[in-house]
C-alpha cells in the first residue's frame, strides 16, 4: 500500500495527508479498450469476464476537482452496461469526452476505471476548490455538469454536458483513489459505515428525483405508488421515500424472499412477479400485457381500495405496458432505465384517453442530491446493503447485479481494510439502530465502536 493510503488508514492530520507524496499509479476496477469486442455473438455477456482489478495511472488533477481516497463504493446497474459494452461500450463516451482537450483529454486512455458511488477522505484538491479541504469525510454525487452551460443554472440535469461519473467519465469510484469535481461532494452521514454510505447517493437521489422532487412525480400523502423491483437499489429507497411521504407502497418483487425484505422495507401491499403472469416475456403480446395489467389492477384495488396514483418503473421493457395500463386516471408514470431493453411498447389509447403522464428522469442534480442526503444525516432514510465484498472480487459483486440475485446494493470495500469503519456518530446511529440500518442484511454486523483507524472531519462544504 502507498504512503498516502497508509496515511490515511492510520488517522493522519490534514497536513500531514498534504505533505505525503501520491501515488504515480493505484489500485482500481477498470475495463480496457482491447476487450470491446471480446463477446462477440455470446449469448451471456458475463462481466466477469471483463472487470479487471490492477494498477492504473494516476491522473493530475483540474483545478475545479478534488481527489478522494476511496474508502469504499458500490455496484450501480451502470457498471455492469460498462462492463457487457452495451448498449454502447463505454470507451465512446471516453474519445468523445477527451475530444474537448485541455483536462477532458485525460479521460481517453485504454483503461476506464468504472464506479458511480464512494465514500471516502478528500487528499488533494486543485487550485479553483474553496469549500472543501483535505481530510474531510465526504460522499459522491454520481453527476458532473458543466456550470458554463445556461441550462445548468436552471437544473444540472438539463445540461447537453451532463455526463454521469464513472460511466461516462474516467477515474470512477470502484478504486482505491477517484477524481471528481468539488460540484459532486457532500458531507458524509456521520452515524454510517463507509460502505453504508457509499450505496446511497446514485440510487436514493435518483428515487428522490423520480418521486419527490417537482421534476419528478410529486407524491403527496396518501398517495398510492406501485414500485417494480421494490428489493432493488432503486426500488428499496423508493419505498422508504414513499412511507416518508405518507404515501401506501405496492412493491413487486420476483421471489417469496424479496417478498419478506420488501415488507421489511415497509411495503403496504407486496406482490409476487408470478401472481401477475409475469414469469415469462409479454413485451411484443399485447394482449397478454392488458391481461396481466388487469391482473394487476384487481389485486391493488382489492388491497388498497383504488389505482395507483403513481408508478415507479426503471425495469422498461418488461414491465412498461403495463405500468402504462394500470396506473389510474391522471396518473403518472415515472422512469429512469430500462434493464429489461429499451424498446417499450405499450397501448397509447390508455395514455391519451385517460390524461396520464409518462415522465422520464435521470439522476438528481446536486441541490436534489443534498436534499436526499440531509435525510440520511437525519437517520430518515437508511442504507439498503445486503452484502460487502472487497475491492479484488468487484466483478463476482457485478455478477450478483447483472443476473439479478441480489438485493438492495452491493457494497465493495476499497481502501476500508473491514465493514464497519467509518462511524463519527455513534449517538445517532445508537439513535436510529442497529436493526433498521440493516434491513436487507442476512445478520446485522456488530455494533462499530468508536472509530478505531480513520480519523478526521465530516464535510462541512457548503
Amino acid at each position: 500500500m502507498d504512503p498516502l493510503a497508509e496515511a490515511v488508514l492510520a488517522g493522519a492530520p490534514p497536513d500531514r495527508l498534504a505533505k505525503e507524496p501520491l501515488p504515480t499509479e493505484y489500485t482500481a476496477a477498470h475495463l480496457r479498450a482491447e476487450d470491446v469486442d471480446v463477446f462477440g455473438d455470446a449469448a451471456d455477456r458475463d462481466v466477469r469476464r471483463t472487470l479487471r482489478v490492477g494498477p492504473v495511472p494516476m491522473p493530475e488533477l483540474a483545478v475545479d476537482e478534488v481527489l478522494i481516497a476511496v474508502m469504499a463504493s458500490s455496484i450501480n446497474y451502470n457498471t455492469v452496461w460498462s462492463a457487457t459494452f452495451e448498449p454502447v461500450p463505454t470507451f465512446t463516451f471516453l474519445r468523445r469526452l477527451g475530444r474537448q482537450g485541455g483536462s477532458a483529454a485525460r479521460h481517453d486512455r485504454p483503461q476506464h476505471v468504472v464506479g458511480s458511488d464512494a465514500a471516502g477522505v478528500i487528499v488533494r484538491t486543485g487550485a479553483g476548490v474553496r469549500r472543501w479541504q483535505v481530510g474531510e469525510h465526504v460522499v459522491v454525487s454520481c453527476v458532473q455538469v458543466d456550470d458554463q452551460e445556461p441550462a445548468t443554472h436552471a437544473d444540472g440535469m438539463l445540461g447537453a454536458e451532463q455526463r454521469i461519473w464513472g460511466f461516462e467519465t474516467n477515474f470512477g469510484g470502484l478504486a482505491h483513489y477517484a477524481v471528481v469535481r468539488a460540484s459532486q461532494l457532500l458531507p458524509k452521514p456521520g452515524h454510517l459505515t463507509w460502505e453504508e454510505a457509499a450505496s446511497t447517493m446514485l440510487c436514493a437521489a435518483t428515487s428522490y428525483r423520480m418521486l419527490v422532487s417537482d421534476r419528478g412525480a410529486r407524491i403527496k400523502q396518501g398517495d398510492i405508488v406501485l414500485i417494480w423491483g421494490a428489493t432493488g437499489g432503486l426500488g428499496a429507497y423508493a419505498v422508504q421515500l414513499v412511507k416518508n411521504a405518507g404515501g401506501i407502497a405496492v412493491g413487486v418483487v420476483s421471489t417469496e424472499e424479496k417478498s419478506r425484505r420488501a415488507r421489511a422495507l415497509g411495503c403496504d401491499v407486496v406482490i409476487n412477479r408470478a401472481d401477475i403472469g409475469l414469469d415469462g416475456d409479454l413485451a411484443d403480446d399485447p394482449d397478454a400485457t392488458i391481461e396481466a395489467g388487469k391482473r394487476l389492477g384487481r389485486i391493488i384495488r382489492a388491497e388498497t381500495g383504488e389505482d395507483p396514483h403513481v408508478v415507479f418503473d426503471y425495469i422498461g421493457r418488461a414491465t412498461f405496458g403495463i405500468s402504462v395500463f394500470v396506473v389510474r386516471r391522471g396518473g403518472t408514470v415515472v422512469t429512469c432505465g430500462s434493464s429489461t431493453g429499451y424498446q417499450h411498447r405499450f397501448d397509447n389509447r390508455y395514455l391519451w384517453m385517460h390524461l396520464k403522464r409518462i415522465v422520464g428522469s435521470h439522476a438528481a442534480n446536486l441541490q436534489e442530491q443534498a436534499e436526499c442526503n440531509r435525510l440520511f444525516r437525519l437517520g430518515h432514510l437508511v442504507p439498503v446493503l445486503s452484502a460487502v465484498h472487497p475491492l479484488a472480487e468487484v466483478a463476482e459483486a457485478a455478477r450478483l447485479v447483472q443476473t439479478n440475485r441480489h438485493t438492495g446494493k452491493v457494497g465493495v470495500l476499497c481502501l476500508a481494510p473491514r465493514p464497519g469503519l467509518g462511524v463519527t456518530d455513534q449517538a445517532l446511529r445508537d439513535r436510529v439502530g442497529e436493526d433498521r440500518l440493516n434491513l436487507l442484511r442476512d445478520a446485522a454486523p456488530a455494533t462499530p465502536g468508536p472509530e478505531p483507524v480513520v480519523t478526521g472531519r465530516e464535510g462541512t462544504g457548503r
